[in-house]
């Protein structure tokens, strides 16, 4: 079994703090115009991009708060920093196209000032989770996500690695954000 090093921790913590800039970066001054402009009709808002990321991040509090503690325990030999790689390197990239399930798409019920608040809350009890002392690799639960980026296979995460995908979720999207703003509709 994986045990957590500080320096672990430290890379976690500091790619929670780079991509929370991201989505700050991305969403900073958008007009009610620009926040809801589609490039296409099949394409999402930035609005509709930041309640997905709102709801996805509730998703996973509710994992790894509520559900990992009581997980079994990762099968012996499990590579944890192979997992971890393809975490940091798959789900990014947009280059892989993904349908959010259904749960997870945006309904228009929250406007991007709430989406951004529950967000960032989010990453704030990301973060105590990470400074809890909890046993980060001592259980796993099916990912999604992993299941996404590995063409189905089952593939699951540690609570360290679900941490991981939170944010590695909302740089795929902030990217996509960027996406948005360089089609040449945008709104000024």
């Amino acid at each position: 079994m994986t045990t957590m090093v500080a320096l672990d921790l430290d890379q976690a913590r500091q790619y929670l703090s780079f991509t929370r800039s991201r989505v700050e970066e991305a969403t900073a001054g958008l007009t009610n115009e620009q926040a809801h402009f589609k490039p296409a009709a099949d394409s999402w808002s930035i609005a509709e991009i930041l309640e997905h990321l709102a709801i996805a991040h509730e998703r996973i509090l509710v994992r790894v708060l509520d559900q990992l503690a009581q997980a079994p325990a990762p099968e012996p030999g499990r590579n944890s920093h192979l997992v971890d790689a393809l975490v940091l390197e798959k789900i990014p990239d947009r280059s892989l196209k993904a349908t959010a399930p259904q749960f997870a798409l945006p309904k228009g019920l929250l406007s991007p000032v709430e989406s951004l608040a529950r967000i960032f809350r989010s990453y704030g009890r990301l973060r105590e989770f990470l400074d809890s002392g909890a046993d980060l690799r001592g259980h796993v639960l099916e990912s999604p996500a992993l299941r996404f980026v590995t063409n189905g296979a089952s593939c699951q995460a540690d609570g360290y690695q679900w941490v991981l995908t939170a944010a590695a979720h909302d740089e795929r999207h902030c990217r996509q954000v960027f996406e948005v703003k360089a089609d040449p509709n945008y709104p000024a």
